[in-house]
């Protein structure tokens, strides 16, 4: 199982980690006319995640700020407002907010299932089929890292229809990554953290032991 606290901290967690996939996905598409209309869609979805920021006149623009600071600045779009790359960098994250009511399947968490309701409000198109496609994708490798050994597809389909109170459908031609698949991966990245930490507490060893030589 893969922790929160083994995977790459969120540089602003109030949009979740899933947005942040879907920027790494939109970096890199080849076109920069179609990353900016994927970044434009982005923007849309990190509004209905974080609902309070439209109370600001200037949200817009702050949503753009934040997803170039979950961009690390590298990503080449047309952005509507200048970036002040001093002021994004020294940004500090806001509290997380309070939310009401039960997360209905854990495994998932609730930015996903708040990511999910954000794009059943989007107009149809291929921008929605695009990120729903990418949800149940998401959702499918969550979920085998809490239940290792295997998952019917259907499954997971039933439970972004039951997700979205039946507004997202998969997109025709739509296949799930295989299993095994996702598995090895998340064992790959799972031996590659625990190589680090090893590699780690060694080169911190020596180093202590250097000094207690001299």
């Amino acid at each position: 199982m893969e922790y929160n606290t083994q995977r790459e901290q969120l540089k602003i967690a109030d949009y979740g980690r899933n947005v942040v996939k879907m920027i790494d996905y939109a970096k890199q598409l080849a076109s920069r006319e179609d990353r900016t209309r994927m970044a434009n869609t982005i923007i849309d979805v990190m509004a209905q995640l974080n609902p309070k920021i439209k109370e600001r006149t200037d949200y817009r623009h702050i949503l753009w700020d934040h997803l170039m600071i979950m961009a690390n600045h590298e990503f080449d779009v047309d952005c509507p407002y200048p970036i002040n790359r001093e002021e994004t960098e020294n940004f500090r994250p806001h509290r997380l907010r309070l939310h009401e009511g039960g997360i209905r399947y854990r495994h998932y968490g609730r930015a996903l299932e708040d990511m999910v309701r954000a794009v059943a409000d989007m107009p149809a198109g291929d921008e929605r089929d695009t990120l729903t496609a990418q949800i149940a994708q998401n959702m499918k490798r969550q979920y085998l890292q809490w239940n290792r050994d295997t998952v019917d597809d259907s499954l997971i389909t039933e439970q972004l229809t039951t997700l979205s109170e039946g507004r997202l459908q998969l997109p025709a031609g739509f296949q799930y990554t295989d299993t095994k698949e996702i598995l090895a991966s998340i064992n790959n990245s799972q031996n590659n953290k625990s190589e680090g930490g090893t590699k780690k507490k060694k080169k911190k060893k020596k180093k202590n032991n250097t000094a207690a030589q001299q």
